[in-house]
């Protein structure tokens, strides 16, 4: 999220804060004896101690994407190190377990319940009595009145990002006591655990100004673990210290710094000492194995001298300057050629020194893997063209193994390879169940008889398209299924190395990187979550296209069926590339062409996705514990706008349907845990037969971390507990790290 986590909602709301505790009343409450629940497909890996093993004092460096624009994180252009900043700083009323489950977090809440239903739900909450605000005030329902105003939409004067939840309330009162806080909602909210998470003091959120500017660059009152002690831009680092006036368990370290890294240059810093945990692509993963396992061989090297060249011993006679030049002109150069290739030898002899010393100083650290709480999915856009047709949508989903996808990113980092069977919850979350049955799975046969039965014929005449002329480009889209013009999309080749699978068979047949990042976030244009990192991928020109032999390209009135492919273009790329090819390859094998083609990742989600420039594409979206109000506007039909464009809040796919709004509006409304969470099922397999997003598979997350580095690394579901970060004690032994990680 993302890179702890990150919750759904209408503009995007942060993962860690999407966290919440159980309904207290019971007839309200939990799954049934009969539910079987699931469990995350792998555990987190943070190297857990207990606080006595861990170190007092010191200084944790922590790898960033880049310092936040704001610190405020309902605004839009908040990003997970706003997140990041918020959970070690602010009350959390709820946080999320390692099971992706919302508890209620006891530092600032002694318990949360349902206390009325009628006529009105009302929530009553218990603070707990040392709750108090760094400059000494209690936590109180000023606050949660303030955010409430703020937050509710009414006062169209807060740049707010989001409202949902917040809308539903109809007043915040103070309770008995100056511990307990009354929320009376207008409408049932199922969701109500989801808010005041974080809860910002009132001063930030009294008055439009205060939220729009005071909290962006500073928070001046905390109440948490840690404060702020600066945010410097120029150094690209946040810096947090302990906070004296914390009422829990004393954070173990003296500060965290968050320091802004690229992903490709964090192996560097790891090694040079910058910083001591980060998140990291399969690549830094492949070094830290090498030097690992370097490190495990006495006398052991990662690395052979240059041009193959034999390593001189001490005793020799000849410098290895002396055997660079020597080997040149033995080599038939002549005298100046030979000084060219030892300038160019001594150059690379320097850079594989460096690299050495890196790999050395690599061997100090681990990398923890776990699965994030985010999964990758194939989009399909439905507004117009072929993919408007729920059949040939379907076909395409049929023609894919999204096992062998999920083996292929998975696999190689000894990682469960699970399919996602769920658009709305990740195992281990309660609302999951496999519901991709309502789609079925791969099938090339089915697959070839949807697309027979959507009038696309093997080998059919194909006329030579002509180009679509400005006035067609600026016709209006109309979302999947309904009636209306088509959208004008982009069918200029603007990009190089485009390639169309099944047509051009021409190439040297050379395989593709391994994995490297991960499909982009699709809430990344939303709301800049999670910036900077996991690029996409594309097929270079020259990439070969399948061999010839293959099924012939389907056709329909003069048509060939091709798809659009689009995908980002920046470094570190691998994963896409792989599974896009894949992806490609399957798609060929029933007839359906693929034309991929790079854009750059400025521009891939508000120029091709958002806009609906696009056919096929890949990119993420995080799991939330309260999918009922966070993933509706991802797959809520469509809607006109009253300019005459579509609203697609976030549904990129253009794919919706009315049945799944009132599920999710049901589902939303509904007090019983249970009914609610049968309502998002059903939802979710309406989800899937309409096939406009295939989920593939749980995105990883790979952690290198300072070896005696504790309680972090790869958290998985779970929110951090940042009190309990630190360094293991000297003469301690770390615990045993989870299997298969």
């Amino acid at each position: 999220m993302s890179k702890d986590g990150v919750g759904l909602r209408a503009v995007t709301r942060s993962v860690a804060f999407l966290t919440a505790g159980a309904l207290a009343v019971t007839a309200l409450s939990g799954c049934s004896s009969e539910e079987k629940r699931s469990k995350p497909l792998a555990a987190q890996d943070i190297a857990p101690a207990a606080r006595d093993q861990v170190a007092d004092g010191g200084t944790l460096h922590w790898a960033v994407d880049a310092v936040p624009e704001t610190l405020n994180t309902y605004q839009s252009d908040a990003d997970a190190t706003s997140t990041t900043v918020a959970q070690a700083v602010l009350p959390s009323m709820y946080r999320l377990d390692a099971n992706g489950r919302p508890q209620v977090h006891p530092d600032y809440l002694e318990s949360a319940k349902v206390v009325e239903t009628e006529p009105k739900q009302v929530v009553l909450y218990k603070l707990n009595q040392q709750a108090v605000w760094s400059d000494g005030r209690e936590i109180g329902a000023a606050d949660f009145a303030a955010q409430w105003r703020a937050l509710s939409g009414k006062d169209s004067a807060y740049w707010t990002a989001r409202n949902a939840g917040y809308d539903r309330i109809e007043k915040i009162q103070r309770g008995a006591n100056d511990l307990e806080v009354r929320v009376t909602f207008a409408r049932p909210y199922a969701d109500w655990r989801s808010l005041f998470s974080p809860l910002y003091p009132k001063d930030v959120m009294g008055t439009p100004d205060a939220f729009n500017d005071s909290a962006r660059k500073k928070l001046k009152v905390t109440a948490g673990p840690f404060t702020l002690k600066k945010v410097d831009r120029k150094g690209d680092e946040v810096i947090l210290t302990r906070s004296a006036r914390w009422w829990g368990h004393p954070a173990k370290l003296d500060e965290i710094v968050l320091r802004a890294v690229p992903r490709e240059k964090r192996a560097a810093a790891l090694a040079a000492g910058e910083i001591e945990l980060a998140e990291i692509d399969p690549e830094a993963l492949g070094r830290i194995g090498l030097a690992a396992r370097a490190g495990a061989k006495p006398g052991g090297s990662p690395l052979a001298g240059p041009g193959g060249l034999p390593a001189h011993g001490s005793g020799s006679n000849l410098s290895a300057a002396d055997a660079l030049r020597s080997w040149a002109v033995a080599h038939g150069d002549d005298e100046e050629a030979a000084d060219e290739e030892l300038s160019a030898r001594q150059k690379e002899r320097r850079a594989l020194a460096a690299y050495k010393r890196e790999q050395a100083a690599l061997k100090g650290f681990e990398v923890r893997r776990s699965l994030e709480p985010a999964y990758t999915q194939l989009a399909l856009n439905g507004a117009s063209g072929p993919l408007a047709d729920e059949r040939v949508r379907r076909a395409v989903a049929r023609a894919i193994d999204r096992k062998v996808l999920a083996g292929v990113v998975l696999s190689p980092l000894g990682l469960p390879a699970v399919p996602v069977g769920s658009h709305l919850a990740l195992s281990g979350q309660d609302a999951y169940a496999d519901n991709s049955g309502a789609l079925g799975g791969q099938d090339t046969e089915e697959a070839q008889a949807l697309l027979a039965d959507a009038g696309w014929v093997a080998g059919g005449r194909v006329e030579k398209e002509k180009k679509e002329t400005k006035k067609e480009k600026k016709k209006g889209e109309k979302a999947a299924g309904a009636e209306g013009r088509k959208s004008g999309r982009d069918s200029e080749k603007e990009d190089d190395g485009t390639y169309v699978v099944g047509e051009d068979d021409k190439g040297d047949h050379k395989g593709v990187d391994g994995p490297q990042h991960l499909a982009q976030d699709g809430k990344r244009y939303a709301n800049k979550l999670r910036q900077g990192g996991a690029p996409g991928a594309y097929a270079p020109k020259g990439t070969a296209a399948p061999a010839a032999g293959a099924t012939k390209v389907l056709a329909k009135k003069g048509k060939a069926l091709a798809l659009r492919f689009v995908l980002p273009s920046g470094p570190g790329s691998g994963t896409l590339r792989t599974v896009a090819g894949r992806i490609s390859s399957m798609l060929e094998k029933v007839g359906i062409r693929t034309e991929i083609s790079k854009v750059s990742d400025e521009s891939y989600f508000k120029d091709h996705i958002a806009s609906g420039q696009y056919d096929l594409a890949l990119y993420s979206w995080p799991a939330s514990a309260f999918p009922a109000t966070d993933a509706r506007p991802i797959f809520a039909k469509p809607v006109p706008a009253a300019d005459g464009s579509l609203n697609v809040e976030q549904n990129y796919t253009r794919v919706g349907t009315d049945q799944v709004d009132r599920l999710f509006d049901q589902a939303v409304a509904t007090l019983d845990e249970g009914k609610s969470r049968s309502l998002i099922r059903k939802a979710d397999s309406r989800i899937w037969a309409a096939a406009g997003s295939i989920p593939l598979y749980q995105r990883p997350q790979l952690t290198a971390v300072k070896k005696d580095v504790v309680n972090a690394g790869a958290f998985g579901f779970q929110t951090p507990v940042y009190e309990d970060m630190g360094f293991l004690e000297k003469g301690v032994k770390a615990s045993a790290r989870p299997s298969g990680g």
